[in-house]
Formats: structure tokens, sequence, C-alpha cells
């Protein structure tokens, strides 16, 4: 079972599992109310499954990440995996279409590369394999064209600097979102040309590429 998700969404997040959840899950977690009528602290199950529902209300997560998070309080680690697995079954952990759907919002959102969308995942804690599924969605074309839609934003703000400083800014500007430099320095060229530079004076500044 995969569900659909937009990510990221600051400040906005799914409604919370309602009582269908909890069942699939073996039992939501106890509400404050419940949760020590009987002097009793709740079981590790129950508060692990409480922890992933409360961050996944808010954003999407990768298994590692609730997995990090249930380590740090405490939760045993054999319990975490009961649990989370539990999750994925019923589909409220889902690392692909995290992947997915992240590659998607951060390019056009942000405008980054595949190998910073690539770097990004696996500080996630994303598998290698899901990783290069998702960025591999993103086809050259595509990501040269989003480069040269970035340049074009920023040639105004470049403007009155000299050649070798604006060709520098654009291109830096360029790899640090991840695109190659033999694809900046392209990309950077061809605007700059279409804006009226002369490209022999260019070839002083830069290699042909």
């Amino acid at each position: 079972m995969t569900r659909r998700w937009e990510y990221p969404r600051p400040g906005a997040g799914e409604d919370p599992p309602g009582p269908d959840v909890d069942d699939r899950t073996g039992g939501g977690a106890p509400s404050p109310s419940r949760a020590g009528d009987d002097g009793a602290p709740p079981r590790p199950e129950e508060q692990a499954r409480a922890i992933c529902l409360r961050l996944l209300t808010g954003t999407p997560r990768t298994r590692k990440q609730l997995a990090d998070a249930l380590a740090k309080r405490g939760i045993p680690d054999e319990v975490a995996e009961e649990v989370l697995s539990r999750f994925e079954d019923v589909g409220l952990i889902d690392d692909s279409a995290f992947a997915g759907a992240w590659v998607e919002s951060r390019h056009h959102g942000r405008g980054l590369a595949r190998r910073a969308l690539a770097r990004e995942l696996r500080t996630k804690g994303v598998d290698s394999a899901v990783i290069d599924e998702a960025v591999g969605r993103l086809d050259a074309e595509q990501e040269e064209r989003t480069a040269r839609d970035l340049v074009e934003r920023k040639l105004r703000a470049t403007r009155g600097l000299d050649r070798e400083k604006r060709l520098r800014r654009l291109a830096g500007m360029l790899a640090r979102k991840g695109y190659s430099e033999g694809l900046a320095l392209r990309v950077v060229r061809r605007a700059l040309e279409e804006e009226g530079e002369d490209p022999e004076l260019l070839d002083h500044c830069l290699p042909d590429v």
C-alpha cells in the first residue's frame, strides 16, 4: 500500500491518523488521560507508536529518521523494528514515496540537481537503490532546463559586475545546487552570449565546454 505524499510543506501536515490506523498498527498510543490510570508506565510498544504517529502527523519521515528518534528516546531496538515494520506494512512509512516527493519538491522548488538531491536523501537514511530510482526520474534535459532558468533569474543581479566575476558568481550558484562544472559553465556561457557578451572575450575567462 503506497500513500501519495507531497513534501515538504512547512507547517502543514496530513490529518492525524484516525481510529482505523490505530487498529491496523496494533492499537494506537494511549491517551495521556488513560496512560497512567493504573500507575504503570506505558509499554515500550505504546511509546514507540505514539512517538511515530506524532512525528508523522507533521510531515512524512523516512524509516531511518523514525528509528533514530526512537533510539534517542530509549526504545529497545527489537521493539522499534517491530513497530516500524508494522507502520511500513500499512503504508505509514514509505521511503520510496518520500524520496520521489522530495526530488519533485526540491528540484522544482529550489532548483537542486540530481547530485544535491541524492546527497540530501542519503543524510535522511534512504537506501541507495531507492535514491537512484528517485533521482533517475530527472533526465539530463530537465536538469539543464532548470539550470538555464536559474541563471536567467540571476543575470540581472550580476549586471554591472566585471565579466569574470559574473561568470564565477553564476557558475558558483549552480555548483552549490549540485550541477556539474561542465554543465554550469556551458549554461552560463550560453546565457552571457545571448545577452550580448563577445564569445572571444568569454574564452579568456572560462574554457570551452
